[in-house]
């Protein structure tokens, strides 16, 4: 039996990282859905299905926050505390939580582990990782512990302190790490807040820190001056705050709603998926915008999803470069053709499971239209949460097509494909050639 195990053991440690992320990542959804189905994690009353179970908690790890069903109608004070460590550990990353772990009990940690660490960071080198998760878990204990004293002063006047104090705590967890979750029940998520300043901007702050990515933090804290910062930093901060505006301009343009409210939710569609005015009466023409801004995401190594700012940006530095027959670059950088050619092959294959999702939903749910189910999958792939509010009503099949999407949506299509390899395989070099397009 020994041997076995011994066996087994050695055979997980030869995996690579890839392999080792999803794993671990399927692990703790499995996990968190047979917690939740406990009767301890259910209200006296309520009905909690096995898909229903595997969909929040899939959620919940994947830092989404669609719901199939209500979390605090359905799910005890335990339960909700499992949702809210369920989202602490997917946003942080399953590696990097178990880093923690291992820090905390004075266990060593191996340079198989450091690796999976850079893998999960989108970081090129090996060193500092000890040093980088702490740094990350500081940060976001400061970030998750000053946004749930500030929201308590809010939700305090509406709750008795106690409930109010665990709402702020779910809610600055939520908000960090970039999932639209919430504890007050009824499907309303923040709308009854839409005209709190402190709230909503406690909450921008949190989203909009949260999807900028533990490096960038870190270099804002280190270096405090734009012109100093990395070019990753610089090229973060300025996509970052262009989509802000942009967002803004045309939601307000295209919604009758406030400027803190159009401000709010092209924050909060950068993965987040709050909202403060139901998302289920917007146009099309918002509901567009707010997929485009879904798509994109927050950046890399942070707690959100979709194709990454970066990614976006080198594309549009790729476009730019084509038309004025110049270097890809920026801020006086070049851009490796590597990074170019990888920015263009995310972009494919999130295109294609946004258009593979879409099909299936179309052929599932057919009653739904075709907007709506749209955004119900970019949503997902973006880890977003947001929802026109079809998603309690989707049929069994088209939850389990969701739950896939949000999973590929957490950990990126190029990880998902990168867990079959184990060895590169020799390229064979031809001739070149020239093949005509556009």
């Amino acid at each position: 039996m020994k041997t076995t195990m011994n066996k087994i053991i050695n055979g997980i440690k030869k995996q690579p990282p890839g392999r080792l992320i999803t794993g671990g990542f399927a692990l703790v959804i499995l996990l968190g859905a047979l917690i939740l189905l406990l009767p301890v994690s259910v209200k006296d009353g309520a009905v909690v299905t096995p898909i229903d179970a595997l969909f929040t908690s899939t959620s919940a790890v994947c830092v989404t926050g669609l719901i199939a069903i209500d979390t605090a109608d359905h799910f005890t004070p335990f339960g909700q505390a499992v949702v809210a460590a369920l989202i602490q550990i997917g946003g942080l990353g399953v590696t990097s939580s178990g880093v923690g772990f291992m820090l905390a009990i004075r266990k060593r940690v191996s340079m198989k582990t450091r690796m999976m660490v850079s893998e999960a960071l989108n970081i090129n080198s090996y060193r500092g990782m000890v040093r980088l998760v702490k740094a990350v878990l500081l940060t976001t204990l400061c970030f998750e512990g000053a946004g749930a004293v500030l929201s308590f002063l809010v939700f305090v006047q509406d709750y008795p302190p106690l409930h109010a104090a665990g709402i702020s705590i779910f809610h600055s967890i939520a908000a960090f790490n970039n999932s639209g979750f919430d504890i007050l029940g009824g499907l309303r998520n923040l709308i009854p807040y839409r005209d709190n300043v402190l709230l909503n901007m406690i909450t921008c702050v949190l989203i909009i820190f949260g999807g900028l990515g533990f490096l960038v933090i870190r270099d804002i804290l280190s270096h405090r001056k734009f012109k100093k910062l990395m070019f990753h930093s610089k090229i973060v901060i300025t996509t970052t705050i262009a989509l802000l505006i942009v967002g803004t301009l045309l939601l307000k343009a295209t919604e009758d709603i406030s400027w803190m409210g159009a401000f709010f939710h092209s924050v909060s569609a950068r993965t987040a998926g709050f909202s403060t005015y139901p998302i289920g009466e917007f146009t099309n023409a918002g509901l567009f915008v707010l997929c485009i801004l879904m798509f994109v995401g927050a950046s890399p190594g942070s707690t959100g999803g979709g194709i990454k700012t970066t990614t976006f940006f080198v594309l549009i530095q790729e476009a730019r470069a084509m038309f004025n027959k110049k270097q890809v670059g920026a801020f006086h950088r070049g851009i490796a053709k590597g990074t170019v050619s990888s920015a263009s092959i995310i972009t494919l294959l999130s295109m294609a499971v946004v258009c593979v999702g879409t099909f299936l939903l179309c052929v599932l749910d057919p009653e739904f239209t075709f907007i709506q189910v749209l955004f119900e999958v970019v949503s997902a792939f973006g880890t977003v949460g947001l929802s026109t509010g079809i998603t309690p009503t989707l049929s069994v099949a088209s939850k389990l097509v969701i739950i896939i999407i949000m999973f590929i949506g957490r950990l990126g299509a190029v990880t998902l494909l990168s867990m079959w390899i184990d060895h590169p395989v020799p390229r064979a070099y031809y001739t070149e050639e020239t093949v005509s397009i556009g």
